[in-house]
């Protein structure tokens, strides 16, 4: 695993000086706040009195009340902890928005508005203000307003159902997909804000939600359905309207070969010693290959199996065939172009992965400290123009919570 070398950036980042306040928790908001962070923006993350629960989603730990889940969402930011279901954690909420240029929240619909910040509010005081909420459904409609964790809208918006073996049950994908894409949406939509804030002066909402981030992950099988009316079925690794694009079991272990038109199905068939394939009626056009796609992967598996995987896909890809070994986590995260790219990064007691979005003259830059909570309380508000004594009040009264806190 390597370190990125680093780049000299005047600026400290694409966002530098932009100043958000990430109010949430889990994955999808924290991702997004700390996709902004990466890329220079002030991110202060507020915890409440309980924390975020990821940080005890372990093993593995990376500090006693640290997770590596937790670790691995939340570096770059700043901690406070604030009691927000008490006026005068509001008060202080108060305070902090007037400085905010990005709000990030992922609270349960309604909560804002029962504290006293309903979304025509937030317009009217903060004008400039761009608020990304992050919820399951959204917050009206039949559904608006029900909480949903990745594998609950895998499950609603259609996503297990294509995912599996043909004969086999419904599986969620092996990632939380969907918190982390919406994540990425987010991200995206706080940038179409800020970009259109330099016209109007004005902030907007964002309104991302798990739901729509699921349904728009159904392509191709949503434009199949859309097309022809046909319910789409669980075809495992294959595709459902290319052939071959499957994994196969080599020599030592899984490799997986897409091939997306005939010629890359002729250079296949020349790399296995299996010219006749491609002279198959059955198989010369991926219509034909489609629907023959049994007897095809019959015949593929049998010259396949006698072959090292490594060396197969060298040789596929080298003939213009794409093609990898099915790695597993270990042998991704130590491959050599993971590597090239600088995805894995280690810094002082911190491993983690970079920003995938990768700019030429303000690139991210990882900051890999992650704060314990309460951290950067007695700072924060310092900066905010809140005097010792009164944050020594706060302190005592349990509305926030600071480093030296008992």
């Amino acid at each position: 695993m390597t370190t990125p070398p680093a780049t000299p950036n005047a600026s400290g980042g694409a966002l530098a000086g932009l100043k958000v306040l990430d109010l949430s928790r889990v994955l999808a908001g924290p991702y997004c706040a700390q996709m902004l962070a990466d890329h220079g923006a002030d991110v202060i993350k507020v915890e409440p009195p309980a924390g975020d629960e990821t940080r005890g989603w372990g093993p593995p730990f990376v500090a006693p009340d640290t997770s590596a889940y937790y670790q691995n969402l939340n570096r770059a930011k700043k901690n406070i902890v604030v009691d927000l279901a008490v006026p005068e954690g509001r008060d202080i909420l108060d305070t902090l928005l007037c400085d905010t240029d990005v709000l990030v929240e992922n609270f349960k619909a309604g909560t804002l508005a029962k504290w006293g910040y309903p979304d025509e509010e937030l317009r009217r005081r903060f004008p400039a203000l761009i608020h990304c909420r992050v919820t399951g459904f959204g917050t009206d409609g039949p559904l608006g307003g029900q909480p949903g964790y990745d594998a609950v809208l895998q499950a609603y918006g259609g996503l297990m159902s294509v995912n599996g073996e043909p004969d086999g049950p419904p599986l969620r994908v092996g990632v939380p997909v969907v918190d982390q894409v919406t994540g990425i949406l987010a991200f995206s939509g706080i940038l179409l804000a800020l970009h259109e804030r330099h016209r109007s002066g004005l902030g907007q909402l964002v309104d991302c939600t798990l739901l729509d981030t699921a349904v728009s992950l159904l392509h191709p099988h949503s434009a199949s359905w859309l097309a022809g009316g046909a319910v789409p079925r669980r075809t495992g690794s294959a595709h459902p309207s290319i052939a071959p694009y499957d994994s196969f079991g080599a020599a030592d272990g899984p490799v997986f070969i897409a091939v997306g038109n005939d010629r890359q199905f002729g250079a296949l068939t020349d790399v296995l010693g299996a010219p006749e394939l491609a002279a198959d009626p059955r198989f010369r056009t991926n219509l034909e290959r489609v629907r023959h796609r049994r007897a095809l992967r019959a015949a593929l598996e049998k010259t396949i199996a006698a072959r090292p995987r490594a060396e197969l896909a060298a040789q596929l890809t080298a003939r213009g065939v794409p093609a990898s070994p099915v790695h597993d986590v270990a042998e991704a995260l130590t491959s050599p172009q993971v590597r090239h790219r600088g995805l894995v990064v280690e810094a002082d007691d911190y491993r983690g992965l970079a920003s995938p979005v990768s700019l030429s003259r303000t690139p991210a830059r990882v900051r890999p400290e992650v704060r314990a909570a309460g951290a950067d309380t007695r700072d924060v508000l310092d900066a905010a123009g809140y005097d010792g004594e009164t944050i020594d009040r706060a302190v005592e009264a349990g509305v926030v919570r600071a480093a030296d806190s008992p």
